[in-house]
């Protein structure tokens, strides 16, 4: 069976159709830019109706101001495609004018097609605008974490703590999801911050949230973000999350055991494609954001009790790293009470000491507030102690003295320990007390009666110093 071709008349009214129902505004200029039609939309676009203007040339719509170039008028004398960007009525507009041709090559139609750009320009300013307050809200956080890495040190001279700085070094170079566990005051953010300065993000932020700080009804939007209208109090211009901050570099969720199990969910999304949803938006944002994460609390029980998601669990804890509390690392007491003490003497003007009893009763206290609370005790006695010598009296009301009979050793000695052994143990012992009841090692070889190069090669080999 033939197919019958359509007539002129039907492709005329089809083409009609398809000019009149085009969103863009179209309208066709004879060879010597006279306007021949004009669509519904460019009649929108200019607020004019198509009978003021058809049959009339672009010249005079110039001179009478009706737009203030012509991309038809400049097609027709150049014979070339023409591409404007004018201003009508405080609008953007943009025409694009197209030259058509017949057989012998001559111009016989300019087409011009028109769309109004303003609300795109505008959408475009605030994206600007937008990723100017981003950047420099990361700006300000990499200032921040900078002075507060310089303000602080980690300390390790027990085996257990090398340990764990050893295995942030390890995972640094490394771009896995590291669950950091310990009590609350051991320094879990430290080696968040170490894990980032010796990784390949270091110029990128490291954005540090604790999720127990932040109200369960705000979370989400702090995290991922909203848009315009999201709920109610919602900025106008919407607000970017903490992973779009953290675009490049590491977030760091602390306590996040207490995470809400919707948010568990976006999390776990996020960690298995890469994408994050704001609130009040239907599409995705791929970002490259490392996730490291702490906890004090037993994850295995809260799994258990259906508190934290398994699945989560297993994704956040690719490579744990556990930080001992303070009475597990008597080794670094004395060091980092000396490191604390110099620091804040600095920063008050003065420089105060520690009698051998006010030691002795520090290292016997059971710190349950861990680092934390030896930082602030040590800040403390460094502001109110009137003189430059720290005593037992000084002490906060739960530092008792450490009670020594009469005639007993300095320290205590398992049986059966070498006398070689034994007197390293002492050694050690008795340079930890003068290393905090002397200001330098020159006191130090004048009340032990040596030299002091002797006492500075000890106070390395026992690695009471670094």
């Amino acid at each position: 069976m033939t197919r019958r071709h359509p007539s002129f008349n039907t492709l005329s009214r089809e083409l009609d159709t398809i000019i009149d129902s085009s969103s863009d505004g179209l309208f066709v200029c004879d060879a010597h830019a006279y306007v021949i039609r004009m669509n519904p939309a460019s009649e929108k676009i200019h607020k004019i109706s198509a009978n003021a203007v058809v049959g009339r040339n672009m010249r005079a719509l110039i001179d009478e101001g009706f737009i203030d170039r012509s991309a038809a008028l400049e097609a027709s004398i150049s014979k070339e495609r023409v591409s404007l960007l004018q201003n009508k009525g405080g609008h953007k507009l943009i025409s694009i004018a197209t030259p058509v041709f017949d057989e012998r090559a001559e111009l016989i139609r300019v087409v011009v097609s028109e769309r109004d750009v303003t609300e795109i320009d505008a959408l475009q300013r605030e994206l600007e605008k937008q990723e100017a307050i981003k950047n420099s809200l990361r700006d300000q956080m990499l200032a921040m974490q900078q002075a507060e890495l310089e303000s602080q040190q980690i300390i390790a001279r027990s085996p257990q703590m090398i340990r764990a700085v050893q295995q942030a070094m390890r995972v640094a170079k490394a771009d896995s999801s590291v669950f950091i566990l310990g009590e609350s005051g051991v320094g879990k953010g430290l080696i968040s911050q170490l894990i980032h300065t010796h990784s390949a993000r270091a110029g990128q932020p490291l954005i540090k949230i604790n999720c127990g700080a932040i109200p369960e009804s705000l979370i989400e939007a702090e995290l991922f973000g909203y848009e315009k209208g999201a709920f109610t109090g919602a900025l106008n211009s919407g607000k970017p999350g903490q992973f779009e901050l953290a675009d490049g570099g590491i977030l760091f969720l602390d306590e996040i055991a207490e995470l809400p199990l919707g948010s568990q969910v976006k999390l776990l999304r996020f960690l298995e494609d890469g994408k994050i949803t704001r609130l009040g938006d239907t599409k995705g944002r791929k970002l490259d954001v490392r996730v490291l994460a702490a906890t004090h609390q037993n994850m295995e029980e809260m799994v258990e009790q259906g508190r934290f998601r398994l699945d989560l669990y297993y994704r956040l804890n690719v490579i744990p790293i556990q930080i001992p509390a303070l009475r597990d690392r008597d080794e670094c007491i004395i060091p980092l009470i000396h490191h604390y003490l110099e620091a804040f003497g600095k920063r008050s003007g003065c420089r105060k000491r520690m009698t051998r009893a006010a030691l002795d009763a520090l290292c016997g206290y059971s710190f349950p507030g861990n680092v934390r609370e030896l930082m602030n005790i040590c800040e403390r006695l460094v502001v109110m102690t009137e003189t430059d010598v720290i005593d037992v009296d000084d002490l906060p009301g739960q530092i008792g003295p450490v009670p020594v009979p009469s005639g007993s050793e300095p320290c205590s000695l398992p049986i059966g320990l070498s006398l070689k052994d034994a007197l390293e143990k002492v050694e050690k012992e008795i340079l930890a007390r003068a290393l905090c009841a002397h200001h330098s090692q020159l006191e130090i070889a004048e009340a032990l009666g040596v030299n002091q190069s002797t006492i500075a090669r000890k106070l390395k080999k026992h690695q009471l110093i670094s």
